[in-house]
């Protein structure tokens, strides 16, 4: 195991001037491709995980000319300890979203797409339809672009999540967000067996599978080696690991900010254990550099 001193959120705390390491400092979003990117979200109506999430790499992807799309609106029917993503109850979701996702895709010329939703638990199909059309039109509209969907728990509705995945993307993520003895307080809505039971089911039904987990939550290094075994147990290609960062002050805390040592080392183990391709940093976010495992 390795072990290395943490900067703790209450040390944090107590010296404002130092509220994050400084291997966690970011550049503020500037450019023209940053700008076109912003201009075409504005213009076509669309919601990005990027905004919604407060990613700390909105920046340098957005000035590289990508975005994680979020289809379904922006309110969610989750209430997730460590999201930013607004809850409550969704308004009516709008059937021309996907055609201008597709649309917006094929002007940012777009090589790898990703694209993400809310929960929509109140839906029967749990938005699968709205997610099928979207693929299906990106795919028609932009034949080159490839495709990971980040996709949400279906509550063990098999029969959604196959529409969901059925129309032609390449890569299907499912975050398991954190490992298991902290689920009832990051994920109280969630069940980590039947996530990690999604994962299994879009293997078998011919997907290249991802997962991300967010670490500096009060995870033990030995539970990060439990879930790194569940993922390929259940048939994960692709893991993704970050700090946790604290949204708003209404947020659970973060319990430590992780040294980029361990990230290195969970990268090491990961690969170790059998994953195809493991991105492991103190700023990765699921989609973060998506591209490169494909």
């Amino acid at each position: 195991m390795l072990e290395l001193p943490v900067v703790s959120a209450d040390e944090n705390k107590e010296a404002p001037r130092q509220r994050k390491p400084d291997w966690l400092r970011v550049k503020l979003p500037i450019g023209p491709s940053y700008k076109k990117v912003r201009s075409l979200v504005d213009e076509y109506k669309l919601h990005t995980i990027c905004q919604s999430g407060n990613c700390p790499n909105m920046g340098e992807c957005w000035g590289a000319g990508t975005a994680t799309f979020m289809i379904l609106g922006n309110t969610c029917t989750r209430s997730c300890s460590f999201c930013a993503v607004k809850t409550g109850r969704p308004n009516e979701y709008d059937t021309d979203e996907p055609r201008r996702v597709a649309e917006a895709i094929f002007l940012m010329q777009v090589k790898h797409a990703v694209i993400t939703s809310v929960n929509r638990d109140e839906l029967a199909d749990r938005g699968a339809e709205i997610w099928h059309q979207t693929v299906r039109l990106v795919k028609e509209t932009s034949p080159s672009t490839t495709i990971e969907t980040l996709i949400p728990d279906v509550k063990a509705n098999w029969e959604a999540l196959e529409r969901m995945i059925s129309a032609g993307q390449e890569v299907v993520s499912h975050n398991m967000e954190t490992v298991e003895r902290l689920y009832r307080k990051v994920r109280p809505q969630a069940k980590y067996q039947r996530s990690l039971e999604q994962i299994k089911r879009t293997k078998a039904f011919g997907k290249r599978t991802k997962s991300g987990v967010m670490v500096g939550l009060g995870e033990t290094q030995e539970e990060m080696f439990k879930i790194m075994d569940d993922l390929r147990e259940h048939d994960c290609d692709v893991l993704t690991i970050g700090q946790y960062l604290q949204p708003t002050k209404m947020h659970i805390e973060v319990a430590e900010f992780i040294h980029p040592d361990v990230f290195a080392m969970y990268h090491e183990e990961g690969m170790k254990r059998g994953f195809a391709f493991v991105e492991s940093g103190p700023l990765v976010r699921s989609s973060y550099h998506a591209e490169r495992h494909l």
